[in-house]
């Protein structure tokens, strides 16, 4: 365990150094958002009625932005053959990396969520299901797109890999994550779906740091 809380201070003190990549996953959240009015016009109704959806389409395109260079940094200057041979457990390196993924993108995403819906004319109780399906949704993202960023690691064009890898694994927690907040909006029963999420995330903590594992070792090969 003191080898992964060494990788995460040192991968957030990186991220706070070089913040590119959680600013522009938060520009492109906001821009997306904002921009979406214009497209499909200024009808409150029909803008409340979408605007679940449209705030997780955007916020899970967002946490795609900054996932290929999870690993892809380490892995080009030989930090990450460093981390391979320290004796940390690999599962744990995986985790303390997507931990610090989530911290600087997954948390500013559902942060910036409840100031962005007002543009959409989201419903006072949308607010509640919109956050608890992000806290439940974005860790789960993280994961399983930690899975996708090791197996493309030294890929020519690996961002379109990561993409095609990883956006079909993503379609049930945006499911899921839209019908509660669909839930809250109609003032139906939100437990289920978020009961659903809560699943998938131990799911994805039980399996993606050891398959994750696999596939890092494959590459360092």
């Amino acid at each position: 365990m003191s080898g992964f809380g060494v990788i995460l201070a040192r991968d957030l003190k990186l991220a706070l150094r070089q913040s590119g990549d959680s600013l522009t996953a938060i520009g492109f959240f906001a821009i997306a958002t904002v921009l979406f009015p214009f497209g499909v016009g200024p009808e409150s109704e029909i803008l409340a009625r979408i605007s679940g959806g449209v705030l997780w389409v955007t916020a899970l395109l967002a946490s795609l932005l900054s996932l290929e260079r999870v690993f892809a940094t380490d892995f080009e200057d030989g930090t990450l053959d460093q981390l391979l041979l320290s004796g940390t457990p690999v599962s744990l390196i995986v985790l303390a990396k997507v931990v610090a993924h989530w911290a600087t993108t997954g948390i500013p995403l559902i942060i910036a969520a409840p100031i962005l819906a007002p543009t959409l004319h989201l419903p006072a109780s949308g607010y509640g299901p919109l956050l608890a399906a992000l806290a439940l949704g974005t860790p789960t993202l993280s994961l399983i797109g930690a899975v996708g960023a090791a197996l493309v690691l030294g890929a020519r064009r690996g961002g379109v890999l990561l993409s095609l890898l990883v956006l079909p694994l993503y379609v049930p927690v945006l499911i899921f994550g839209t019908a509660a907040v669909e839930a809250g909006i109609t003032d139906m029963a939100v437990r289920p779906p978020l009961l659903v999420l809560a699943g998938m995330f131990v799911l994805a903590l039980t399996m993606a740091p050891f398959a994750t594992a696999v596939a890092l070792r494959q590459a360092a090969q």
